[in-house]
């Protein structure tokens, strides 16, 4: 119980606002200046005060307890502030009651309520009930009009098989995204590259041009300093499948979405057996007016090389979405589920969104790290009952933003025809909202759990306990929704007839028949009820690993600036710029609570070499635990094991490591289609297009081992990148000698010169000698019989760019690590506009090709200016701040 006088004061405001565990915090005390003037005169008189930050950073520091990474998250992401970024809460502590207060005016609305010190004791400390993104930003906020829900689908099917239709998803999408949403929409009703249309164009463009539209928007519209996220997913019987798997092989391309394959069983069949398969558009049309066949295994194929290259794109397994999906038996009636979220967690039908909320699983262990550990299943129960109320509650709290949303448009001075898309956008969410009444309850810290039970992460052992803590959640989430349904009455159109055979549904009621019957008696609240998402900057401040995944690294360098004059200063590492930097080990934090129980001091630990510190955590249950540990199979078996008690779906990444072959990637692939996976992400080491370098500091400061560069062959392999110079189509083409740059070409991709653009690798360029002087023929063949030849490739090229070719080939034959190529690229001073464009061409033509690592080479965070990014669960993190940038 909370120790507390009968009127607590804080310092959020000049209100000196009271929080009394005896009534109510109301939420006209959290006024905006938009909307004060139509408050009661007594509140009126009461405006409220920004805090100063230091005294907010030095209060959440204390409230984490040193941990300034936790400070900076809650601060810079879920602290309240209005628009100007004025803060009006000292610590979490502030926020815990602004969100207690909002939940208990919504729950006395029903019988039966949770009591204010019920759901404070849940929140508290983000000990059990984590509210995430939206619903922690913006319950009680004010401030700013915004909604709260998370996750977003738009798209009205083949209705927007026209420029009006994509052009209103574009509008659509914006309203969203300015909104503080992710959103998902699929493109599979967009017709395939080269059919007639009714307009000048004669033909269709396809989708790869409407894919770089909607990232285009995406990267436009700024949520609080960071950019939207966005979900492109596309059908494999779509004819355009190949181009939108290839989409983001150039990496200047489609940079503002995250974009995904949607699979179905019997392609996956069809490459098991090696046979031809059917695509056509409309796809599931029983007279499509197009269709093309494709061997399903090469297809297959090219899904697995991409992925095992760049991470892209996911897979979604679009059979077992649909037949899984309890909204899906309502599908007819506007439910049918068509994308998912942008991380994957949550498929949803057009106009749907779901709010967040995370249960941290550490919590319910009981003398974590001892002999005695064990799981109190019957506090979880009953906390995950609690929750789902919780998570019912928000969908009021939600009507309630998007009602104000709603006024807003209306106060608007815009005419009604520019809003009324935004309008009509709000409407149909707020329909579904309050029709399906759909939450998204899932959990955190899977890992620590793990590892607080003795059990090693992906074993046998913890993925059937990891199930049966599934099972236990979804079967108290449902009878939580089954009990609403009796005092606050069931979602609109609850039909026990429609669910009868959904495989989902069964399950709960073979585990418990009570359960049954009440449902069919009384209905159930919510359309659905479970996921499994993401929980990166949530888990920084619950101090746990994320979501299901297992703890990313056990230790972690991070460097702190020094001054190397002063007397006790260590300095390890000098930058380019002539800057000292102490190194220090970062521990996770449940590992420094494994040190502190087994007689270690994490201060003292957190100083020894890498080799001291191994053998200290090769003693800790986390030893073999880490993502790069785990057996990458084990961890597809227990995703699909957890799956079967989720009702939506699971953002999980499988890492796995550099060497790892692309036969290794479709092994999992297929393991997760055969296990009852709805998607997977692998992320291999270092795959994001050479972005990122070797943790190996002798690959890094590697010098010149000879001075004379080796001899050129005859033949060489050699690979083509494409880039924009300004409005002009480039390439480069990169000789290869051993695997590594040799040389490069570059120019204008004229029209005597356009390459297919499936013809990526594979090319030979041949060095011949013509009167005395070099000529290069730049050839290519495939299996199949298709040939190019292109004769005199260096006179092919404008000689200005080509000289400068010339000078970065010498550099590069030498040896130079390509890091520090890159970077005297990047210094060349060219006055030319076209040059200076042509530059950034070769930077990027030469990235690819980067030694691979755990660090990108421009590791300096944009928000908070540290050397701290690491790659983790498909984002680029910043292990000092919280920044996250994905896709």
């Amino acid at each position: 119980m909370i120790q507390a006088p009968a009127k607590n004061k804080t310092a959020l405001n000049s209100l000196t606002l009271e929080f009394d565990f005896n009534r109510p915090i109301h939420r006209e005390e959290y006024l905006t200046s938009e909307n004060e003037k139509n408050q009661p005169k007594e509140i009126r008189k009461k405006p409220l005060k920004a805090l100063d930050r230091e005294e907010i950073f030095e209060a959440t520091k204390a409230y984490f307890k040193g941990d300034e990474l936790a400070t900076n998250v809650w601060i810079n992401k879920y602290a309240m502030k209005d628009s100007q970024g004025r803060i009006y809460e000292r610590s979490p502590e502030d926020m815990h009651q602004r969100l207690t207060s909002e939940l208990v005016r919504i729950e006395e609305k029903y019988p039966n309520p949770l009591s204010k010190q019920e759901i404070y004791d849940l929140l508290k400390d983000f000990k059990y009930v984590v509210p995430q993104g939206g619903p922690m930003a913006g319950i009680g906020n004010n401030f700013q009009i915004s909604s709260l829900s998370n996750c977003f689908v738009i798209g009205v099917g083949g209705e927007s098989d026209s420029y009006g239709g994509i052009l209103k998803l574009d509008e659509e999408q914006v309203q969203l995204m300015k909104r503080r949403g992710g959103v998902g929409h699929d493109l599979s009703h967009i017709r395939p590259k080269g059919s007639p249309v009714k307009n000048s164009a004669l033909t269709s463009t396809g989708v790869v041009p409407i894919m770089e539209r909607f990232s285009n928007t995406t990267r436009e519209v700024a949520q609080d300093g960071r950019r939207g996220a966005l979900m492109l997913s596309l059908s494999i019987q779509h004819p355009d499948a190949e181009d939108f798997i290839d989409a983001k092989i150039d990496t200047t391309k489609i940079t503002g979405a995250n974009i995904s394959i949607k699979l179905h069983d019997d392609f996956m069949q069809a490459v098991e057996e090696d046979r031809e398969y059917i695509q056509s558009f409309p796809i599931n049309h029983k007279n499509p007016v197009s269709t093309r066949r494709i061997n399903a295994r090469k297809l297959w194929k090219n899904i697995i090389h991409n992925a095992w290259a760049s991470a892209e794109p996911g897979v979604l397994f679009w059979d077992t979405i649909k037949k899984e999906s309890v909204a899906d038996c309502y599908a007819d009636l506007g439910y049918e589920t068509v994308s998912t979220n942008p991380c994957g967690e949550i498929p949803l039908c057009p106009y749907d969104s779901c709010r967040l909320v995370a249960i941290n699983l550490f919590s319910y262990v009981d003398s974590p790290f001892t002999e005695k550990a064990s799981f109190n299943f019957q506090k979880f129960r009953e906390h995950v009952r609690k929750a789902q109320r919780i998570m019912d509650d928000i969908v009021d709290l939600e009507i309630e933003k998007i009602d104000s949303i709603l006024s807003k448009i209306g106060s608007d001075p815009e005419s009604d025809h520019i809003k009324m898309t935004e309008r009509q956008l709000w409407e149909k969410i707020r329909e579904k909202c309050s029709e399906g009444r759909r939450t998204g309850l899932g959990i955190t810290a899977e890992g620590d759990m793990m590892a607080a039970l003795s059990m090693t992460y992906g074993t046998d052992e913890a993925n059937v306990f990891a199930e049966s803590v599934q099972k236990e959640l979804a079967l108290s989430a449902y009878r939580s929704s089954v009990e609403m349904a009796k005092d606050r009455g069931g979602f609109t159109f609850y039909d026990p007839a429609r669910e009868e055979n959904n495989p989902f549904i069964k399950r709960l009621f073979l585990e418990d028949q009570d359960l049954q019957s009440e449902m069919k008696k009384y209905g159930r609240r919510n359309i659905a009820c479970l996921t499994i998402a993401p929980t990166g900057s949530t888990s920084i401040m619950t101090q746990t690993t994320s979501g299901l995944e297992p703890v990313f690294m056990v230790s972690y360098k991070r460097r702190k600036k020094v001054n190397p004059n002063d007397q006790n200063a260590k300095v390890d590492f000098i930058d380019k710029s002539g800057d000292s930097w102490e190194e220090f080990h970062v521990l996770h934090h449940k590992f420094e609570m494994w040190l502190t129980q087994n007689g270690y001091n994490p201060k003292q630990v957190s100083k020894l070499d890498d080799a001291d510190l191994q053998v200290i955590i090769e003693k800790s249950p986390y030893h073999g635990s880490s993502a790069a540990d785990i057996d990458w199979l084990k961890k597809v078996e227990m995703q699909g094991m957890v799956q079967k008690w989720v009702d939506h779906s699971i953002s999980v990444t499988v890492n796995i490591p550099k060497e790892t072959p692309e036969q290794v990637v479709e092994d999992i692939y297929l393991a997760a289609w055969k296990h009852g996976c709805k998607g997977m992400t692998i992320y291999r080491e270092g795959s994001r297009d050479g972005v990122l370098i070797s943790n190996n500091p002798e690959s890094q400061q590697k010098e010149f081992s000879e001075s004379k560069a080796p001899k050129r062959p005859q033949k060489m392999e050699a690979e083509v990148v494409r880039f924009n110079n300004n409005d002009e189509k480039w390439i480069g083409v990169i000789g290869l000698l051993n695997d590594r740059p040799y040389e490069i070409f570059t120019g204008k991709a004229e029209d005597s010169f356009l390459l297919p653009n499936h013809v990526k690798k594979g090319w030979v360029i041949k060095n011949k000698k013509d009167d005395q002087k070099s000529r290069y023929d730049f050839q290519y063949e495939d299996k199949d019989g298709f040939k190019v030849t292109i004769e005199g490739l260096s006179r092919s090229f404008n000689p200005e760019y080509w000289n400068y070719a010339k000078l970065i080939s010498g550099i590069i034959r030498h040896g130079m690590p390509l890091v520090y190529i890159i970077n005297l690229i990047e210094h060349l001073h060219l006055s030319d506009d076209s040059l200076n464009t042509w530059k950034n061409g070769v930077i990027r033509a030469l990235s690819k090709f980067i030694a691979d690592g755990t660090q990108p080479l421009e590791n300096v965070c944009k928000e908070c200016g540290d050397e701290a990014l690491v790659y983790e669960e498909g984002c680029l993190n910043c292990r000092s701040c919280g920044y996250s940038k994905c896709g």
